[in-house]
């Protein structure tokens, strides 16, 4: 199949499309697992999970039917992340060990530092819910992190590592001093949240771009939604080019993404809505003015704000980010 991918300077390839496996609090690990022998089914060889996600046990039972099958394991690509109340020097290394039990792997083909804060929160918590020992970035801490993903590059049981909801300035940082630079950093990427600045530093510095929410989250959990966010699928821009291609506005959103020269990683239990993204990430072409028209809708509309990641004390979730307040 003529599925795009990313090449790395390892030489290894990513493909350019992947099945995200958050379930957003609506499916149950198990419907997960089955949409991932699905996404198999039908073309899929990337996977993107998470401890965090609760169900890396029963996607490796997936990933080990799909092997079973005769794929090759050389020719999967699964990701997996480091949650924030593992950062501590001596976690780093057994919790990826345990995902990678639970994925029933041998190794990683790419581990991320999940948020860059080690603000931990009990699961399904409000956004208005605080860590008491949360803190603001500390870069000094997160290098001691990465350090030991470094070291698990070294011992063989991750092929690369790389970056999650990260800034500019936070990147900087690390760019400075890492001894193995982040091939990936993963960030919220569609076309109402184009996020350029962010988006031509990791080109420029020679890391992948992996947008997660590609279609605008529309399962994305109540709390984390707010009255201000708008809906990339029902812009008129995009439906005005899915009816030119008699394509959906989603397969529109997918085929920008990955001729913009990012990775998308939607997610869906449905055979008919993963089977339509991964065709539109092989299939379907945008013209250079349909493009041009897309990146003029960029609404810096920020739809995971990670309100639930701040500190005692914080002015607002732009905090995070590396933003001014708003009204500021």
């Amino acid at each position: 199949m003529n599925v795009p991918y990313k090449e790395f300077k390892t030489g290894a390839r990513m493909p350019s499309i992947g099945l995200g496996t958050f379930g957003s609090d609506k499916y149950t690990a198990d419907q997960i697992a089955e949409a991932v022998i699905g996404a198999a089914e039908v073309g899929y060889r990337h996977f993107d999970c998470a401890e965090v996600y609760g169900n890396e046990r029963q996607v490796g039972e997936s990933l080990e039917t799909i092997l079973r099958s005769g794929i090759d394991r050389r020719d999967l690509w699964v990701t997996s992340k480091l949650w924030n109340n593992h950062h501590g020097e001596d976690d780093v290394i057994p919790a990826c060990e345990r995902s990678l039990r639970d994925l029933r792997l041998d190794y990683l083909d790419l581990y991320l530092i999940h948020w860059p804060f080690p603000n931990y929160h009990a699961p399904k918590v409000d956004v208005s819910s605080r860590d008491p020992d949360a803190r603001p970035f500390i870069h000094e801490n997160y290098m001691k992190t990465w350090r030991q993903l470094e070291i698990l590059v070294e011992r063989g049981l991750v092929r690369h590592i790389g970056t999650s909801n990260m800034t500019v300035p936070k990147l900087r940082g690390v760019l400075l001093e890492a001894e193995i630079v982040p091939a990936a950093n993963e960030m919220e990427l569609h076309p109402h949240f184009q996020q350029p600045e962010l988006f031509d530093f990791v080109l420029a510095n020679g890391i992948v771009p992996i947008g997660y929410s590609p279609l605008g989250s529309p399962s994305r959990p109540e709390r984390d939604r707010t009255p201000d966010d708008s809906t990339d699928v029902e812009d008129p821009v995009i439906l005005r080019i899915a009816e030119s291609h008699q394509i959906t506005p989603a397969a529109v959103c997918i085929a920008w993404a990955v001729q913009r020269g990012q990775v998308p990683i939607p997610f869906s239990v449905k055979r008919s809505q993963y089977e339509a993204s991964f065709n539109a990430a092989v299939n379907a072409r945008l013209t250079p003015a349909e493009m041009t028209v897309i990146s003029g809708i960029d609404r810096n509309c920020r739809l995971i704000k990670g309100q639930v990641f701040l500190w005692e004390g914080a002015a607002g979730w732009e905090s995070l980010w590396d933003e001014p307040q708003q009204g500021m």
